[in-house]
């Protein structure tokens, strides 16, 4: 284990638009902006060794939101020297998405349909160690997809486990 590890710090995400990024993340989601960095680029290989990105990349913006109780969002704009390729489904490698947990999916479904957002299908039963917990995905306006989460009873490996998954609205537990 790497020595001193203590949890997530911050997610990173490239966003196309960072105003539009900024608007979604503080109306939608209840993000609180933090602080703004400005941009960076490099006349050496800096970006490539760094970031793993083309040399000649330039980012435009970096910005740092709070998110409730859980992990921070840091969003970055590029201009990339190469071009970009599409979003990773997930299913691709490298394919992700983002979970938040709510109290009751059922209001937090409406209240996004009733904003205009993109709400992938309807919230479904887990099973398994997972039965107790509903979840649905829905979409930012740039394609990235979260997913709410709810379980107020909790999940059924609870019953017998000796270590339970870290729980937003229980986090001393």
């Amino acid at each position: 284990m790497i020595p001193g590890i203590r949890g997530t710090d911050h997610f990173g995400i490239t966003v196309p638009d960072m105003a539009e990024a900024h608007e979604f993340l503080t109306r939608i989601l209840g993000a609180v902006p933090i602080y703004e960095l400005g941009g960076k680029s490099a006349e050496d290989d800096w970006m490539a060794v760094q970031l793993g990105v083309h040399p000649r990349t330039t980012i435009t913006d970096i910005r740092f939101y709070r998110l409730g109780n859980g992990s921070n969002i840091e969003l970055f704009a590029y201009d990339s020297a190469d071009g970009q390729r599409p979003q990773p489904r997930n299913s691709d490698i490298g394919g992700h998405h983002l979970a938040f947990y709510v109290d009751d999916i059922d209001a937090a479904v409406a209240w996004l349909r009733g904003e205009g957002v993109e709400v992938m299908g309807e919230p479904v039963a887990s099973a398994e160690a997972a039965a107790g917990q509903r979840w649905v995905y829905f979409r930012a306006p740039w394609g990235l997809q979260f997913e709410l989460v709810s379980y107020p009873e909790g999940k059924a490996y609870e019953a017998d486990a000796d270590v339970l998954l870290w729980h937003p609205a229980h986090p001393a537990r």
